[in-house]
C-alpha cells in the first residue's frame, strides 16, 4: 500500500482530513468530478448542516459500499464520507446509514431502497452500482427507478452518484451518467480520477484495489475524497443557492422501478407452497428453501414487472425454472462456478405485463450442474415493480 498521507481543500473551508495515496494531485481530484450537478437539493443538506440541525448520510450499493476490500468500517468509502461530514459541521449530529449489500445491482437495490434506507429519512445519499450493473440500458432503468424514489423521498435527500470500476476500467458510467444527468445529479468518478494514472504507469492496480474489483483502504479513501471534495465545492459556490425542484421530471426511460417492492416470507402467504419451506435469513429477509425435484413455489402479485432473486453458490445446488401466469418459462440455475462464496441473483421472469393479479411459479427440475450432487434451491425474494 502506498503512503497515506493527509490532503486539505487548497481554500476556504477546510475540507476536513481525508488520508489518499501519495500520487493523488489536484489534477486527480479535479478529473474525477463528473458533474455537481444542479446543486439545489446539496445547498438545502448543506445548509441545515450549518443550522445545526441533525442529518442522516446515507450510502446504498453492492460490496464496494458494504465495505469489501476496507481493513476495516472506520477505512470503508460511506465511514469516511461521514466523519468527513462531522469534521467539516461540528455544529451538526450526523447520523450514517449503510445500504450496501454485496453482489447486487441497482434492480435489486430499487426493490429494497424504501425499506433498507429511505425508512431512516437521509438527508443525503450517495448511490454506488457501477461496478455491479452491465453497462445497458435496463440498469439504468432500474437506477432510474431507485433515483426516482430517493428523490421522491419526503425529506428531499441529496443524491450522487459514484462510479468505481473493475479491473481493465470497465464500469456503468456511460449508461449510469445518462441517469445522473437527466435528474441534474452530482456525480463522481473513482475510474476517471484514478485509471489514467494506472494506464500510464504511475500507479499500480494494487495501489489502490483488494482485487478484481473492491478498492483497498487508499481506494475506499479515493473514494470519499472524491465524494467530499464535490460536497465542498458546492459548500464554497458562490452561485445563489435554487430552491430545490418541486416534483420530478418526466421519466428518462421509465417510473415502473419507481415503484417497486420486495416481497419475501415476512409479506403475504404463498398461494402454493410445495416442497418449498421457510429457510435461514438472508440479507434480504427469510428464503423459502427447497431440496427435492419438483417442489413448487406460487405466489400472486400485482405489477408489470417481475424477478426472482436466488442464491447462486459453488456447491450442491439445483435448477429452477420461473415463470409468470402462461409466459416464457426462465432457467434458474443455483450452481456457481467461483470459490468467493453465493450471492443473491436477480432474474427478470416478465415485464409489460398488464394491469390485474398475476402469479409467479417456481419450479425445481431434477436436472442440476454435472459438478453439483444436490438440488437445493434458495429464493431470497419475488421482485415486483410497476404496480
Amino acid at each position: 500500500m502506498p503512503t497515506m498521507i493527509t490532503l486539505l481543500t487548497l481554500s476556504h473551508a477546510v475540507l476536513g482530513p481525508v488520508d489518499t495515496p501519495d500520487f493523488v494531485t489536484q489534477e486527480i481530484i479535479d478529473r474525477g468530478i463528473v458533474s455537481m450537478g444542479d446543486g439545489s437539493r446539496l445547498n438545502a443538506v448543506i445548509a441545515k448542516a450549518e443550522a445545526g440541525e441533525p442529518v442522516t448520510i446515507g450510502v446504498i450499493g453492492g460490496s464496494i459500499t458494504q465495505g469489501a476490500g476496507a481493513s476495516g468500517e472506520a477505512t470503508r468509502y460511506g465511514n469516511r464520507v461521514a466523519d468527513w461530514w462531522r469534521e467539516a459541521f461540528p455544529q451538526c449530529e450526523a447520523t450514517f446509514v449503510n445500504a450496501g449489500i454485496g453482489a447486487t445491482g441497482s434492480d435489486i437495490g430499487a426493490h429494497r431502497v424504501s425499506d433498507d434506507l429511505l425508512v431512516h429519512g437521509p438527508d443525503f445519499v450517495v448511490i454506488e452500482y457501477a461496478v455491479n450493473d452491465p453497462n445497458t440500458e435496463l440498469a439504468a432503468e432500474t437506477l432510474e427507478g431507485l433515483v426516482r424514489q430517493v428523490l421522491a423521498h419526503p425529506t428531499q435527500p441529496a443524491a450522487m452518484l459514484l462510479f468505481t470500476m473493475h479491473r481493465g476500467g470497465g464500469n456503468a458510467q456511460e449508461w449510469h451518467s445518462k441517469v445522473g444527468d437527466h435528474y441534474g445529479l452530482p456525480m463522481v468518478s473513482f475510474r476517471d480520477a484514478v485509471w489514467p494514472e494506472i494506464e500510464a504507469g504511475r500507479a499500480e492496480w494494487e495501489d489502490v484495489e483488494a482485487d478484481e474489483v473492491h478498492p483497498n483502504d487508499a481506494g475506499h479513501a479515493i473514494c470519499a475524497r472524491l465524494v467530499a471534495e464535490a460536497i465542498d465545492r458546492q459548500r464554497r459556490s458562490e452561485a445563489t443557492p435554487d430552491e430545490p425542484a418541486a416534483g420530478l421530471p418526466e421519466p428518462l426511460i421509465s417510473d415502473v422501478f419507481q415503484r417497486a417492492t420486495l416481497l419475501t416470507v415476512e409479506d403475504d402467504p404463498p398461494i402454493r407452497l410445495d416442497g418449498f419451506t421457510q429457510g435461514h435469513t438472508t440479507q434480504l429477509g427469510t428464503a423459502w428453501c427447497a431440496d427435492e425435484p419438483g417442489a413448487t413455489l406460487a405466489l400472486a402479485f400485482e405489477g408489470s414487472s417481475c424477478a426472482v432473486s436466488y442464491f447462486r453458490i459453488k456447491g450442491d445446488m439445483g435448477r429452477a425454472e420461473a415463470w409468470v401466469d402462461e409466459g416464457d418459462r426462465i432457467l434458474l440455475e443455483g450452481w456457481f462456478d467461483a470459490d468467493w462464496g453465493g450471492y443473491s441473483a436477480c432474474a427478470f421472469i416478465a415485464r409489460g405485463l398488464g394491469p390485474g393479479e398475476h402469479t409467479l411459479h417456481i419450479r425445481v427440475l431434477p436436472a442440476r450442474a454435472e459438478a453439483s450432487e444436490g438440488h437445493r434451491f434458495e429464493v431470497h425474494g419475488a421482485l415486483v415493480a410497476g404496480r
